[in-house]
């Protein structure tokens, strides 16, 4: 079973993350952990993403998709 969620920061979609892991047992993959990793491992997404979140800007999606593909292939 795959499931995506997508929403504004702020939203939900951690909370219904939270509750649905407990009850279907499934990994839960957070861009916003998978940001913060890149970041602080100071990848060059991790660079590109920073450089934009420094600005107060959004990652452009390009830039998320590249680093949740990474992570998949873990």
């Amino acid at each position: 079973m795959k499931l995506v969620l997508l929403g504004a920061p702020g939203s939900g979609k951690g909370t219904m993350a939270s509750d649905m892991l407990e009850v279907l047992s499934i990994p839960h993959i957070s861009t916003g952990d998978i940001f913060r990793t890149n970041i602080s491992e100071n990848t060059e997404l991790g660079q590109k993403a920073k450089d934009y979140l420094s600005e107060g800007k959004l990652v452009p999606d390009e830039i998320t998709i590249n680093m949740v593909r990474e992570r998949l292939s873990q």
